[in-house]
């Protein structure tokens, strides 16, 4: 038996799940998600989106705790990157400034301040009944989603 290269753990860290109800939320949330932004960047896109946020998402756990012997399992942090591409594609936006990019840049940061707070709650809630949940993959992917959104649109429409 072969070990898979260490290089290809965070793709393959996404395919191993903590039971059913935590492959079923992930899969109901990439559904949910995933079709919509496939629908407006398209599927290689959308892969690339998956697989930068898996990757993300390991960097960022490990930047937190780099001696953790706890294992990174389950498709979440892939699967926020999908979620903060989402987030910023069906968002409504709110005009603050009258720089357009200005603008975008402050819907994204108000995303992501929300994202962060909402994974906090839900990793204190999640601790209370000793679910240990990997909060910085998910913060760590939704930013990956939050920055690939507009490259990926641009390049799926670059000869419209």
């Amino acid at each position: 038996m072969t070990a898979v290269p260490a290089w290809l753990t965070p793709l393959s860290s996404t395919l191993a799940h903590g039971g059913a109800i935590h492959l079923a939320l992930n899969m109901l949330m990439l559904v949910w998600c995933g079709t919509k932004v496939e629908r407006v960047l398209g599927s290689g896109s959308l892969v690339v989106l998956y697989a930068v946020g898996a990757y993300v998402a390991a960097m960022a756990q490990w930047l937190v705790a780099p001696l953790s012997p706890i294992p990174m399992i389950g498709a979440s942090g892939a699967i926020s990157a999908v979620m903060g591409a989402f987030a910023l594609t069906f968002g409504q936006q709110k005009r603050i400034v009258s720089s357009p990019g200005l603008n975008r840049t402050l819907n994204s940061l108000w995303l992501l301040a929300a994202w962060v707070v909402l994974q906090l709650m839900t990793s204190f809630l999640a601790g209370a009944q000793g679910y240990l949940l990997a909060t910085p993959a998910h913060v760590g992917g939704f930013l990956a989603g939050l920055l690939l959104e507009r490259p990926l649109l641009l390049w799926r429409y670059r000869k419209a």
